[in-house]
């Protein structure tokens, strides 16, 4: 039996109402995993001195993670398909756990970075494998609601991480970053085995093993090579090697996807074009998005002067706008539907990128945090828009490999995003002959802020009726017939 008739033997989940609990369980060890990527960020000199290397080094740490998710992102749809996605999800917590308290013991670089690495094997299953049990456990009517509540903790995450980081490691211990993951860990076994629906796994699903290989080098690839050309951790041409493997592997990898009956990866998936605009939109939304986390606490670090707590005080006002969403995003969506919201959204939340550049120390902090505000508002919309999309007209089947892909994408575009972040600071002032200054990251968020808003184009041609059955926009009644409503002749 292969993957893909197991997935279509997967029994229906059947569910009593929309439980909010199930999306709160999920969502908690979601934000343990956004906000425990970030936190690390603001504590790389900390932790360098105990484990005597250099802070440039030790950002191979960061990429570790990275490339560990890209690697098991591919398989995570198979895993719960075999396993079952209760199962796999509760031993990602604890693999992310165990891999949180190596880091907390690590006394050597090699060390640290093999334990970010196991807790990346653990962050790879937890967010598709949340998401696959949402939508199996939820029904279409209520499944904005409940992405709105899966989506923000990965958005309050890495606000909240470096203020968080700054203050552990200056008023306790870097270590505490990792071991105050396993109280919360060890909660979110416990709750989600209580909570969460039995999804039993499928015996004799088989993996497609040469697909795994050639997807995970293609993720990986990518992801290591852009995120080495955007800090300098290694040579340029190690990054650009890299990414050209990953490229080439993602070649195969199509031609692999094309063959194989039951690719590990499944590319007819994008056949469907409200599952194909959603994916193109989302990726293209978070290439710039992707680089707000990177170049926003520089900014107001280098041209402000703030300490990094002090901008991360003001980064958070983005929280407060993605808890906003929450309470309006489905009324929104009912209103205007799919299409509407998510133009609206995407064209606004680009507009709001570009204003950060506009800032200057002379700037009232409570006009900043009003732009956060309302930036993390319209940001959030669009991610919860779209990754409900993602879903809106995918089959119960074919949700495992919905949830692969969406979040592989989503770890590229976000890489991606960093990348282009990175290489407009560094090439900017070659051009304008201006030290790395205001001007700068006027040209950066600038940048960014049109390719986000590029995320529109896909829905333009989108039709404006699209997953009615999830946002609750029904189409108008179709006229009636004349012909049919005059009386019989006799």
């Amino acid at each position: 039996m292969d993957r893909v008739s197991s997935a279509e033997n997967q029994p229906p989940v059947k569910t009593a109402g929309f439980n909010r609990a199930l999306p709160i369980v999920l969502a908690v060890a979601l934000f343990m995993e956004n906000m425990d990527s970030t936190v690390i960020s603001t504590s790389l000199p900390a932790i360098a001195r105990d484990i005597e290397t250099s802070p440039i080094a030790l950002k191979l740490a960061l990429t570790a993670y990275l490339v560990s998710v890209a690697i098991f992102i591919p398989v995570s749809g198979w895993m719960a398909d075999r396993y079952g996605a209760k199962t796999v999800f509760r031993t990602a917590i604890a693999v992310f756990v165990l891999g949180s308290i190596a880091c907390a013991f690590s006394g050597s670089l090699g060390a640290f970075v093999g334990a970010r690495f196991l807790q990346g094997m653990g962050g790879a299953m937890m967010t598709p494998v949340a998401r696959l049990v949402l939508v199996r456990a939820t029904s279409k009517a209520d499944l904005v609601n409940a992405m709105a509540l899966l989506t923000i903790p990965g958005l309050i995450g890495p606000l909240v991480g470096p203020p968080v980081g700054g203050f552990i490691t200056t008023y306790f211990s870097w270590h505490w970053i990792f071991l105050i993951n396993v109280p919360i860990g060890l909660a979110g076994i416990y709750f989600a085995g209580r909570i969460m629906p039995e999804m039993p796994g499928i015996k004799g699903a088989r993996i497609d093993a040469a697909g795994f290989v050639m997807a995970g080098l293609a993720a990986s690839g990518l992801v290591f090579g852009l995120s080495v050309t955007s800090l300098p951790v290694l040579p340029m041409w190690v990054g650009l090697l890299t990414v050209g493997v990953g490229l080439v592997s993602g070649l195969f990898y199509i031609r692999h996807a094309r063959r194989h009956p039951a690719p590990i990866i499944d590319l007819r998936m994008f056949r469907n074009p409200t599952f194909r605009r959603a994916i193109m939109g989302g990726t293209l939304f978070r290439f710039g998005i992707g680089a707000i986390p990177f170049l926003l606490p520089l900014f107001f670090q280098l041209v402000f002067d703030l300490t990094p707590f002090q901008s991360g005080l003001l980064t958070f006002a983005s929280a407060g706008g993605a808890l906003m969403m929450k309470m309006l995003a489905p009324s929104l969506l009912r209103l205007g539907g799919f299409r509407t919201v998510l133009i609206g959204a995407g064209l606004i939340g680009g507009v709001l990128i570009i204003a950060n550049g506009f800032f200057t120390a002379a700037t009232p902090h409570l006009v900043i945090t009003v732009v956060l505000l309302f930036a993390g508002f319209f940001r959030s919309l669009f991610f919860t828009s779209a990754n409900a999309l993602v879903f809106a007209e995918v089959e119960n089947k074919d949700a495992g490999q919905a949830t692969a892909i969406a979040a592989a994408s989503q770890q590229i575009s976000v890489a991606i995003g960093v990348a282009i972040a990175g290489a407009i600071l560094e090439i900017a002032p070659i051009f304008t002959g201006l030290q790395l200054g205001q001007s700068t990251f006027v040209i950066a968020f600038t940048i960014v802020g049109l390719i986000s808003m590029l995320a529109i184009v896909p829905f333009f041609f989108m039709d404006r009726h699209a997953g009615s059955d999830v946002s609750g926009h029904r189409r108008p009644p179709p006229p009636e017939d004349p012909v049919a409503q005059q009386p019989p002749v006799v």
